[in-house]
């Protein structure tokens, strides 16, 4: 009766149960590999998550078989309460023959457990012994010997020296360059109003001002006058703002008819007298003196007067020779930028060759 209850029990509660399998295997990357070269070896363990698993950091290999590297990957969940660990071990042989590989102990948890045996055969290359002179046996390591003497190198050491100290100059030449301000001397183009355009204007506004006319001739010919001595002034290149009546008819005396010479001698008197004297004129005779300017400017008048006028800055002796100064400073810039950009590339081409060869 016993026995029959502990079977129905575990049969019961066997499906509660989780049976946790710890186990361990190995693979080899190859079955066959030449002479020298190498194989991975890797061993696989399964087992719970808090057990403690030790890869041997050794194997008993064959004599002529050695471990180049061993390799222990972190531990991979794999559910269940279970984790698998793996470590790699990279193995090469130079001696040809079918080598057996015992298996390799694994210890978790203090409990051993070994993988399954492998095999693994190493090939050699075929070789015609019966034509052994055309095949040459190892050779050492040979140094290369590099001397500053040598032409090739010495040439490379001093263009990489020419091509630090053309870039120095260049650095000290831009850095200059950028200090010394640009002179920029621009030229102006201004408009001018004709002289007879401006004494016409002049003259509509005194007509449009009867309270002068009318109340105080003194200011009215004073207007009057400056504005034909401006226009003298402007026409014909001399002072006459500066200059008497009489001696602006002077200089006109040459160059105008007689009659209009008289109006306008007429005029200046008029208005000398009612400027220093007092005078008292007409209304009558004030406009026929406001004709007689009007009949001056239109008879003496310069119809093809350019309207515009360009002027050109003057530049100073220093300034010409700043100028100048920098024009000398931007070509050696350019030139010196040219011949560092070719000696660079013939740098790089000379390392090539050199390299190449």
């Amino acid at each position: 009766m016993r026995y029959i209850i502990s079977f129905f029990l575990a049969f019961i509660l066997l499906p509660f149960c989780k049976v946790q399998a710890q186990s361990v295997e190995s693979s080899i990357s190859s079955m066959e590999m030449l002479v020298g070269e190498q194989v991975e070896l890797t061993v696989t363990a399964h087992a719970q998550d808090t057990a403690k698993v030790e890869f041997p950091r050794q194997l008993l290999l064959p004599s002529n078989m050695e471990v180049l590297q061993a390799i222990e990957e972190p531990a991979v969940d794999e559910g269940n309460g279970m984790k698998r660990y793996r470590c790699s071990y990279v193995l090469t042989c130079f001696e040809d023959t079918l080598y057996p590989l015992p298996p390799v102990t694994v210890t978790i948890s203090g409990k051993e457990y070994n993988t399954r045996q492998l095999a693994l055969k190493v090939l050699t290359v075929d070789v015609d012994t019966t034509n052994y002179e055309k095949y040459f046996g190892p050779k050492d390591v040979q140094s290369f010997p590099m001397s500053w003497t040598d032409d090739e190198w010495s040439k490379l050491f001093w263009m990489a020296w020419g091509v630090l100290a053309l870039l120095l100059i260049l650095i000290f030449l831009i850095v200059r360059l950028r200090s010394n301000k640009p002179i920029i001397a621009r030229i102006r183009i201004i408009k001018r109003v004709p002289p007879h355009k401006k004494a016409m204007k002049a003259i509509e506004e005194i007509k449009a001002d009867n309270v002068v006319r009318a109340d105080d001739p003194k200011e009215y010919y004073t207007r009057l006058t400056d504005t034909l001595r401006q226009y003298i002034n402007e026409r014909y290149g001399f002072n006459a703002m500066e200059m008497t009546s009489s001696e602006i008819i002077e200089r006109l005396n040459n160059t105008d008819d007689p009659k209009m010479l008289d109006e306008l001698r007429q005029l200046f008197t008029t208005a000398d007298l009612v400027k220093f004297a007092k005078w008292s004129t007409l209304v009558n005779e004030n406009d026929a003196n406001l004709v007689n300017a009007i009949d001056f400017i239109n008879q003496t008048k310069q119809e093809n007067v350019p309207t515009e006028e360009v002027v050109k800055p003057e530049l100073t002796e220093e300034q010409q020779q700043s100028r100048k100064m920098r024009k000398v400073l931007i070509a050696v810039i350019a030139v010196l930028s040219l011949l560092t950009v070719a000696l660079l590339a013939y740098i790089g081409w000379f390392i090539y060759d050199l390299l190449l060869y």
